[in-house]
């Protein structure tokens, strides 16, 4: 925008001065942003269809590409296998410069994963405390979780009563998440149930899962205690 004034009187007499002032900004958000992430999204799930990770799958919701499902099966010589595992996976609008929000609507009996379904995950946090980087993706994240299953971090716990028993009872521990997997996740049980939003197992999931782990840490004669930050 031009505006024409006097121009100070030390400079030549009558002459005109032109200022430049900033342009009001737009009054409609830039579709930028909105149409790269629907592009990134696009090609992750196109991908995910014809390039899955080992054991593990996900798929959209309808037409929204930010409500995704995923299923991730147990892992061989693991307390879950034969068992498959459903999460909700939620692309926020900053994706990718923050990390999808993923938890487990299937009730898992993991020291990473609380009665929520929330996971401790550092690739699921923003630094500093966390190490979810925009050139990560959603299979990466997920195969992460994966492993996580395979490999617990005891260290960094969501629920302590479970994971003292994993570092200090390993028998009991895999006995009763061999036990939750038998009960809640076997695929031959999860193959009948119907993908709709009012499936009982999303439905509902994360109120079962909740009411099965708080049950378990009364039995172990504690509360459920969370260290995890930020979860």
């Amino acid at each position: 925008m031009l505006k024409r004034s006097p121009c100070h009187p030390s400079l030549v007499p009558g002459a005109i001065c032109v200022a430049i002032l900033p342009s009001k900004p737009d009054s409609q958000p830039s579709l930028v942003p909105a149409m790269q992430r629907a592009s990134r999204l696009k090609r992750e799930l196109t991908l995910l269809a014809t390039e899955p990770p080992p054991g593990i799958t996900c798929w959209q919701d309808g037409d929204r590409m930010d409500d995704l499902h995923a299923q991730i099966l147990g892992g061989a010589n693991t307390p879950y296998e034969k068992g498959v595992f459903k999460l909700e996976v939620n692309i926020p609008e900053r994706y990718p410069f923050e990390p999808p929000q993923i938890r487990f609507l299937t009730p898992i009996y993991h020291p990473n994963i609380d009665s929520a379904g929330r996971i401790c995950l550092d690739v699921l946090k923003l630094p500093p405390k966390g190490a979810w980087r925009p050139s990560l993706n959603i299979a990466a994240v997920l195969t992460s979780v994966q492993q996580l299953m395979s490999e617990p971090n005891p260290d960094d716990p969501l629920m302590a009563d479970i994971s003292s028993e994993y570092k200090y009872n390993k028998p009991v521990f895999l006995r009763n998440a061999r036990q939750w997997t038998e009960q809640h996740a076997r695929a031959e049980q999860q193959a009948t149930e119907e993908e709709t939003p009012e499936d009982p197992a999303v439905a509902g999931g994360s109120e079962e899962h909740s009411t099965a782990q708080k049950r378990r840490a009364r039995q172990l004669g504690g509360v459920e205690k969370k260290f995890c930050p930020d979860v």
